[in-house]
Order: C-alpha cells, then sequence, then structure tokens
C-alpha cells in the first residue's frame, strides 16, 4: 500500500517528515500506515537530517494569579495549582498540555518529568490537598495525543528525588527521602516500552533533595545531602555507568560550592549550572568556569535549558514576582530577552527539553 497515493514512498515520507509535532495525532489518526512510519526510527533520522526536528522544553509550572484559587478553597487563600506548559524557545510559542485524567486538582506537587523519544513520563510528587507522596507514573504519548498510567514506581514512599532519562527508552532515579524523611539510597531505572521497572546497585550515600543528569553515558546524581545533614547540601556526586552497571568511585568535590544543585543540567557534551553571584557556569574537566552573567531581573533561578549551542534561562527578580526568561548563546555570552506572555509566567518547579 502506498504512503501517499500515485507518490513513491521516498517521496511521500519527505511530505510526512514535515508535519509539525502538533499535528502528529491528526495524522497518524489518517491511516495505520502513517502511524506506524512515523513511530520508526527511520523517521525520526530522515526528520533529524533535514532539519525539521522541534525542540520543546515541557515545564510543570503554576497557574498565575488570577487562576490560583482552587475551587472551593477559602476566600482570600491562594493554593497554587500546578499544570503541564510547553515553550518552543526558537519559535518563542507557549502552550498548555492536555491535563492528565483524574488529577482534577492539578499535579503532584514537586513531581519529576523526563522526555523519552515521544514520550512524557510524570513521576511522583506530592498530592496537593492530603501532601501525600505519590509513587504513580503517568505517559503522554506525542504521536497519539494521549495520557495511559505506567507502572507504579517501586521501593516504597519517595520524594524529591533525581531523575534525568537517556532521551531514548529509560529513565533512571535516584535519592530522595522516605516517608520517614529519611535519605535512600536506592535508585530504579524505568523502561517506557516495556512500563518496567528494574533495581539498581544502592549509592554509596543517602542523597535527599539530589539532582540527576544523564551525561555521557552514565546516570550522575549530584548533591543533596544525607538524613543527618537535614538541608546541608554536599558537593559529592556518584555516577552509574550504564555499560558496565555498576557506580563510579564517589567524587567528593564535583560542584564546586556547596549548594542546591538543582540548575544542574546536561547539555551538548558539557554540565551547565547557574553559580553564586547571579553566573551561568559550565565544568570543564574537574573545574567550573563562568561563561555568562545573568542581569538583575533573573536573581532566583526556576529553569536552565540549553539547546544547540543555546540556552533558556528563566526565573523572577524575587520570590513574589512573576517569571521572566532568556536566551543566551553559550559561544558568545551575549543573551535577548524571551517574550512570555502572562498565562506562563507562574512559578516552574521543573523542566525538561524534548526532540520532536
Amino acid at each position: 500500500m502506498e504512503l501517499i497515493s500515485g507518490l513513491p514512498d521516498d517521496l511521500a515520507l519527505d511530505c510526512l517528515i514535515c508535519v509539525s509535532y502538533q499535528q502528529f495525532p491528526a495524522v497518524t489518526a489518517v491511516c495505520k500506515a502513517w502511524k506506524t512510519e512515523i513511530q520508526m526510527p527511520e523517521f525520526c533520522r530522515r526528520r533529524k537530517e533535514a532539519g525539521y526536528v522541534q525542540k520543546i522544553i515541557v515545564m510543570v509550572q503554576a497557574t498565575v494569579d488570577s487562576e490560583n484559587s482552587r475551587s472551593g478553597a477559602i476566600k482570600g487563600v491562594k493554593n497554587p495549582v500546578y499544570r503541564l506548559t510547553v515553550c518552543e524557545p526558537e519559535t518563542g510559542l507557549w502552550s498548555e498540555m492536555p491535563p492528565i485524567p483524574g488529577l482534577s486538582v492539578g499535579l503532584p506537587m514537586f513531581c519529576q518529568i523526563a522526555g523519552v523519544g515521544f514520550d512524557l513520563v510524570v513521576m511522583g510528587g506530592l498530592d496537593p490537598d492530603s501532601y501525600k507522596a505519590s509513587n504513580s507514573v503517568f505517559v503522554y504519548n506525542f504521536v497519539s495525543g494521549k495520557w495511559r498510567r505506567g507502572a507504579d514506581m517501586p521501593g516504597g514512599s519517595r520524594t524529591f528525588f533525581g531523575c534525568a532519562s537517556d532521551k531514548r527508552r529509560f529513565v533512571y532515579i535516584a535519592g530522595g527521602h522516605s516517608e520517614d524523611k529519611n535519605a535512600l539510597r536506592s535508585a530504579f531505572v524505568y523502561d517506557v516500552a516495556s512500563d518496567e521497572w528494574v533495581l539498581l546497585p544502592h549509592m554509596a550515600r543517602g542523597r535527599d533533595e539530589c539532582k540527576a543528569i544523564f551525561h555521557n553515558g552514565k546516570f550522575r546524581v549530584i548533591g543533596g545531602y544525607c538524613t543527618e545533614r537535614q538541608g546541608r547540601f554536599e558537593r559529592t556526586a556518584e555516577a552509574f555507568d550504564v555499560a558496565t552497571w555498576k557506580w563510579d568511585p564517589l567524587e567528593e568535590e564535583y560542584l564546586d560550592a556547596a549548594m542546591c544543585p538543582r540548575t544542574c543540567v546536561d547539555g551538548d557534551d558539557k554540565v551547565y549550572m547557574c553559580g553564586a553571584g547571579g553566573e551561568v557556569i559550565a565544568r570543564h574537566g574537574d573545574t567550573w568556569q563562568p561563561i555568562a552573567k545573568l542581569g538583575d531581573e533573573i536573581q532566583n533561578v526556576a529553569l536552565v535549558m540549553p539547546w544547540d549551542g543555546k540556552m533558556l534561562v528563566i526565573g523572577s527578580s524575587a520570590s513574589s514576582e512573576p517569571h521572566v526568561g532568556i536566551v543566551l548563546d553559550l559561544k558568545t555570552g551575549n543573551s535577548r530577552k524571551l517574550e512570555i506572555p502572562p498565562k506562563y509566567t507562574g512559578h516552574i518547579q521543573s523542566g525538561c527539553l524534548l526532540e520532536m
């Protein structure tokens, strides 16, 4: 069967790879053959080679003040309601993702998200009404435009854990704390395609409020603190080598200073973060070097997201102020302001980058 009547399949595929990711659900509903092609690795490869890949940043973001009052809340008391928003950094377009079915009061607070191929995985967090930890997993597929329930996170109650994906199939989680506020050493990997969790070897130490990235084939867990330190962050990090299925030796001085590592991100071949004094720093070898300076508008950084030699930084001048964004050129250090519609200036808890 021809993909498009009267056209060779190569030409038909050239037409399909031009489709915007927003149109994937409509296009795949046309026929089974089109759906099969879009889900094939060859489709992604050709789309990338032709320059049609779209980079999107998905964020767990609070609704703005006018929408923050939850139905039934006491008058004058505002509780943040979190939803998933999407920014296309190259075009400046913003949008809101379909809500997760059954979560009428918004996303779990402090949930983690990760992108795997055409899937977005939402994990854990705290129920916004009861503040009880959730082990739930939800997966949104951008091809079908639908949510599905994934297998729950194993290992008991876990909040404030590190999370990262290899972008292709697996999501890794580690650390966080248990219901008793004890820092956890355990780690797991989630196979999104098969909907299965596998236990990894334990880390060298418990890490509450750690940050995780996937960098150079390794799942790296950065900073955090053990049970006894309670909020006093460490400079250490440890990396799980996927090839050997072992943790590398502990890195005692991975961070430049003992600080919250939430802005650590993997980009291109480097690791970036926002350091003290409003600087963006990059790790070269075993040292961190400043590459850009943030202005007064962004004193509280909420999101750092690099892609293709650029970096989106979103934050606010103070904790109660609306978020603003800038796009940095990582080669020159120059920046430009990113226009954010008022509807999308609420607080951001976490985010991830997907290639569509």
